[in-house]
């Protein structure tokens, strides 16, 4: 088999091709370029010279695969449109879709068998139908990163570690000798390096001042530099005495940030959602019938995700006359912010079916 692997400079991706090399494959490795010249950029130069001593090490090739431009146009032009108009976007699934298993494919990818990365996930082989499987570490499990690929870029893909935890991996780096072996894992956004995310926020929007309201009575508390710095669930940055505050709701024409105080307020939970632009993985259940889901009346029981977090939470999903899905769930969740994917599951959690932008109410 013809295998292209992504290497990232980080112990997932090595440990990936490690396994890949120890069950007599020679896949060919390839670094996606994304950050910019311009002080926005990932430490490439870290990142190049673990692929080059991985490369070297097991005798395979290598290549730098400069996808600058596509990152631009898409995935960043994409996170200052969403951030704009107020919603909370979420770069590295779009990264995911259409660059590392998007544009990469249609560069290089096409040309291999499949294309292996170091993500926490799994492919399952049913009904004659690839679908995007979990992990067996709940903390780690990276499908509600992956939840907007398409079945056939799953069908594409090898997820060499997707059924370890973390702490097999980071034991077989150590044992292997891996130059990543004790590298500490990538936070935050790629392509910003080591820029503050409202610093590059600044840099394209801005900055307008508006005020900091309590929810429950209309007291300004304090002043914010532009909505656009806040989202849905905050704590952190308001600067405000009495906490802890919460950002719970952006009026965005009057550029008005609004917060309740509290652990667990009450104006922050939701218990429903509505979902647009609903993105099925491998198939859409509520118009094709499968048993990887009952679909009754348009209604289904499923799991959900709304952050990347451990916990899969229940609820009844139900497609609506336009398209759009409603989620009720079954017990109150924070942190729901307008332009977050919701990522769907079975109910057993076994499966990621897809995931959709939650809508303003």
């Amino acid at each position: 088999m013809n295998i292209a692997a992504l290497l990232s400079g980080g112990v997932d991706s090595s440990v990936a091709v490690h396994l890949l090399c120890e069950q007599g494959y020679h896949p060919d490795l390839f670094y996606i370029k994304i950050g910019m010249d311009d002080g926005y950029s990932c430490p490439q130069e870290e990142d190049l010279e673990i692929v080059q001593a991985m490369a070297h090490r097991y005798g395979l090739k290598y290549d730098v695969v400069d996808l600058q431009k596509d990152y631009w146009d898409n995935v960043v032009a994409y996170t200052i449109d969403k951030v704009k108009r107020g919603f909370t976007p979420n770069p590295d699934v779009m990264c995911n879709r259409l660059i590392k298993f998007g544009a990469f494919d249609q560069r290089v990818g096409h040309l291999y068998d499949k294309t292996a990365t170091g993500h926490y996930a799994t492919v399952i082989e049913e009904d004659g139908l690839s679908w995007l499987g979990t992990t067996p570490d709940p903390v780690k499990d990276q499908t509600d990163f992956l939840a907007q690929l398409t079945g056939l870029q799953v069908a594409h893909s090898l997820f060499p570690i997707g059924k370890m935890a973390k702490g097999e991996v980071r034991r077989i780096a150590e044992e292997a000798k891996l130059p990543s072996a004790h590298r500490k894992d990538s936070q935050g956004i790629c392509f910003l390096g080591k820029i503050d995310y409202n610093q590059f926020i600044e840099r394209f929007l801005g900055k307008k001042e508006g005020p900091i309201v309590e929810i429950e009575t209309g007291k300004v508390l304090g002043h914010h530099q532009g909505f656009w710095f806040h989202t849905i669930g905050q704590r952190k940055g308001l600067y405000l005495s009495g906490g802890p505050w919460f950002v719970v709701k952006k009026d965005i024409d009057e550029n008005v940030v609004y917060v309740s105080r509290g652990y667990q307020p009450e104006a922050q939970m939701k218990d429903e959602l509505v979902m647009r632009d609903m993105h099925w993985i491998t198939l859409n259940p509520y118009e094709t019938q499968t048993p990887i889901l009952q679909v009754t009346n348009d209604e289904a029981s499923v799991l959900f995700k709304i952050r990347h977090v451990a916990e899969l939470r229940s609820g009844s999903l139900s497609r609506r006359p336009d398209d759009s899905y409603y989620l009720k769930m079954d017990q109150k969740t924070n942190g729901v912010a307008p332009g977050q994917f919701c990522v769907i599951y079975t109910p057993d959690g076994r499966i990621c079916l897809g995931s959709g932008e939650i809508a303003w109410e």
